[in-house]
């Protein structure tokens, strides 16, 4: 399984940006998707994620600016970013939690597993 983000860039406070994610592979199901970030020398934080039923789920310095949306059909998650702050500046990671279907090699024999699955960084800057 692979994720694959797009968007993000450099836009001024205030501004707004759209990430994407889309996960490929051998994908049964995506039980909860969307994005972290990681500021320089702090751990990895939840930014929002959408689970396969649409529950959604923010960080509180988020929740009222941002929104979290997603494509089952196609594995992709979206987020839209809007008031964007200095401070919002970080590196994006795609993240999935995913039961993925492999094959053992005879028809129809197949098992599952569930796994947790990282995209690269994209860099989100916010001048000020």
């Amino acid at each position: 399984v692979q994720l694959q983000a797009f968007g993000g860039g450099l836009v001024q406070a205030g501004g707004s940006l759209s990430l994407s994610c889309a996960a490929t592979g051998s994908i049964f199901l995506i039980h909860n998707m969307g994005w972290y970030r990681q500021f320089p020398g702090k751990q990895r934080e939840l930014v929002a994620t959408i689970t396969s039923g649409g529950s959604t789920n923010y960080a509180d310095s988020v929740k009222d600016r941002w929104s979290i949306s997603g494509d089952s059909a196609k594995n992709t998650v979206f987020l839209q970013m809007d008031s964007l702050r200095p401070e919002d500046t970080a590196v994006y990671y795609c993240y999935a939690d995913v039961s993925v279907q492999q094959d053992r090699g005879l028809p129809g024999d197949l098992y599952y597993y569930d796994m947790d699955f990282w995209g690269k960084g994209t860099l989100v800057t916010v001048s000020s």
